[in-house]
């Protein structure tokens, strides 16, 4: 009885064993086919994506808003891109600012985490997703624009922004 069961102990780890190593190879083989896609970093790697609806930004002017979410993209079916304006509102405001909380706004997008291709070949992306608010006009609300701001606001016609950028990248 004893020589029995070690026999079937001895088939089921045989068995378990080559399950484990035809699992082993196709794990080894998806990554494998995840690496060679660039796609190694995929579940740990945030998806960058177009503004759209809902999408939080920061505030880079001194307007008064911190924070605005984005309602809807005046340009493109898929969302906005660096230089495209958005109507917004605003989430989060300084006390006595030129805005206030719950004001629906105009912005312009001057930063964004999704690439952008440039004429030279060369890509740009941001860290985050930052907007300047402006009136309905396209002149902007406050009278300084924090941190980098790219050049491309130039061909869409966004000068004034880019007068009172204080890095342009």
């Amino acid at each position: 009885m004893s020589r029995v069961a070690s026999t079937w102990s001895t088939v089921g780890r045989s068995l378990m064993g080559s399950i484990g190593n035809h699992s082993s190879g196709l794990l080894r083989t998806s990554h494998d086919i995840m690496t060679r896609l660039g796609c190694s970093n995929f579940f740990s790697q945030q998806q960058r994506t177009f503004i759209q609806m809902r999408t939080n930004l920061k505030v880079v002017d001194n307007s008064g808003a911190k924070r605005v979410m984005c309602i809807q993209a005046l340009k493109g079916k898929k969302g906005a891109r660096l230089g495209d304006t958005i109507i917004a509102s605003v989430k989060e405001a300084q006390p006595r600012g030129k805005v206030k909380k719950g004001e629906v706004v105009y912005g312009v997008v001057v930063r964004a985490a999704m690439q952008r291709g440039r004429c030279d070949g060369s890509e740009i992306k941001f860290d985050d997703n930052a907007v300047v608010l402006v009136n309905k006009q396209g002149e902007p609300i406050g009278t300084r624009v924090f941190g980098p701001v790219p050049h491309e606001l130039r061909k869409k016609k966004h000068v004034k922004i880019l007068t009172l950028a204080e890095h342009i990248a």
